[in-house]
């Protein structure tokens, strides 16, 4: 059933006669308030929507590995050899064949007074691994045994410069807060795949680089005008994995489930009062959190998986809040049907002191990381199963700060970023798109961040066209209003 036409049946007759008696002021108000409150709302209880998938879906799940705070490409994936020879030139006065300066983009404030900008390229030496002959860094060694299973995507580009909106916009597909997460969109359109677990689940793993780390808000994972029971679940490193998850001493499970049988009648009441859909989210998830104590700690509860795993995962799989305890989390939480995993992890942000702290950050995702890829694959997860790493914009070619043969920063670049992908029918080893010789510009099939969200959600089966949700007037999508998005059809085997 429509979701609409399901609320318009379950409106009361008290309501009715209430929104009659307001009659056209009201819905003058609602239209300039942009309320669209009674607009396509899913009632609590529904599972997904009635028309999704809109065509048959190369991937069941999604695994997020977020780098916040921007890798530096160049120093990675995006090998640049000829910058070795313009060592300490300036930027600014760089040009391209035709005679056009290669830096044409805007600059932050912490870069912008410098005198000059230094050209430095990486310290480290690159490879070609595999057969596909992808380049990857000298910080990356379990990374280069996987290549020929990745797609690399050397053309992402964002609008955003500065942290804060750049991650809201890859994750919400608008720079201004307020808008539903990735996850979020996927719980309204698909619903769950395991009632005991939450659709949507994050986790936020400690990081080496021993400097400050740009804040992430859980609005990042938020459900924005969609219901609260669609926004993500964090787990917690420390103590319970959820807030609450334990029973108070005196409360065991029978009186909890009487305790929540009452307060459900009493939000049923209200609901049938006032018709609020926020009260039948309400109830859901209260009934989500009493399932999820018995299933969360049996997700937790490591003690099952065999030595060998935790030897491919890395030592740090065996402490709770790293990034390789959180991709052996990953791994069992697609074996047990949860729709979107993210796993965000800090300390990118390099302006500085580059040579000291990305080491450590590679050291912290790059063993782990392979061995997810690796650890769906061999248990058959990888073909139905989409897995993501990438930050939320690039990093620049010149110096920030002080520059030495050993040591340099590198500033924010919106203009050129690598991710890669794998699985639910990407093309493995392949490389999709260029940049210049610099660094600096994409030079072959730009992919921006609304490419990237629609071909996610092509991959599960949804057209981004025909995803949305009736907000403030707009018919509002995870791609934006204007309907400019691509899906990227070149990566897809």
């Amino acid at each position: 059933m429509d979701p609409l036409q399901e609320y318009i049946q379950l409106e009361t007759r008290r309501q009715f006669f209430r929104h009659g008696a307001l009659g056209l002021g009201s819905a003058a108000l609602a239209s300039l308030w942009g309320d669209d409150a009674g607009a396509a709302v899913q009632p609590a209880g529904t599972d997904g929507l009635s028309d999704l998938p809109h065509f048959p879906s190369r991937a069941k799940r999604v695994i997020y590995l977020f780098m916040s705070g921007a890798p530096a490409q160049m120093d990675m994936y995006d090998y640049k050899p000829e910058m070795r020879k313009k060592y300490k030139t300036d930027l600014k006065t760089e040009r391209g064949p035709g005679g056009e300066l290669i830096l044409q983009n805007r600059v932050t404030t912490m870069t912008s007074g410098q005198d000059e900008f230094p050209i430095v390229p990486s310290i480290y030496d690159f490879e070609q691994c595999g057969e596909s002959g992808a380049w990857v860094s000298e910080l990356l060694p379990h990374t280069k045994t996987m290549v020929d299973e990745l797609c690399f995507i050397k053309s992402m580009w964002t609008e955003a410069i500065n942290h804060d909106p750049a991650i809201t916009f890859i994750q919400t597909g608008d720079q201004i807060p307020g808008r539903p997460s990735l996850g979020a969109w996927l719980s309204y359109g698909l619903g769950s795949m395991n009632g005991d677990l939450p659709t949507f689940v994050v986790m936020n793993s400690t990081w080496s680089a021993k400097r400050d780390a740009q804040a992430i808000y859980n609005r990042l994972w938020g459900s924005g005008f969609l219901a609260s029971r669609h926004q993500g679940v964090m787990l917690r490193s420390q103590g319970d994995p959820v807030l609450f998850l334990s029973d108070p001493a005196g409360v065991n499970a029978d009186l909890r489930r009487r305790m929540l049988d009452s307060l459900a009648r009493l939000n049923q009441r209200r609901y049938e009062a006032l018709g609020d859909p926020e009260t039948q989210a309400r109830i859901d998830n209260y009934e989500m959190a009493f399932r999820m104590q018995t299933s969360i700690p049996e997700l937790a509860d490591l003690s099952q998986e065999p030595e060998h795993v935790f030897e491919m995962y890395g030592p740090d799989s065996r402490k709770p809040g790293t990034f390789a305890y959180h991709c052996l989390l990953a791994r069992r939480l697609a074996e047990r049907g949860v729709r979107l995993t993210q796993i965000f992890h800090r300390g990118w942000d390099q302006h500085g002191n580059l040579t000291g702290d990305l080491p450590l950050q590679c050291r912290d995702i790059d063993q782990a990381s392979t061995a997810l890829v690796k650890d769906l694959k061999q248990r058959g997860l990888l073909d139905d199963t989409l897995v993501i790493w990438g930050g939320e914009f690039g990093r620049t070619i010149y110096c920030q700060g002080h520059l030495t043969e050993t040591n340099y920063g590198r500033d924010h670049h919106p203009k050129c970023f690598t991710i890669w992908m794998t699985g639910a029918g990407i093309r493995p080893g392949m490389t999709h798109g260029e940049t210049d010789e610099y660094g600096v510009n994409v030079t072959q099939n730009p992919v921006h961040v609304r490419d990237l969200n629609a071909t996610i959600l092509e991959r599960l089966g949804i057209d981004h066209r025909r995803l949305s949700f009736r907000f403030q007037g707009l018919d509002v999508r995870l791609t934006g209003v204007e309907d400019e998005a691509r899906v990227l059809t070149d990566v897809m085997a």
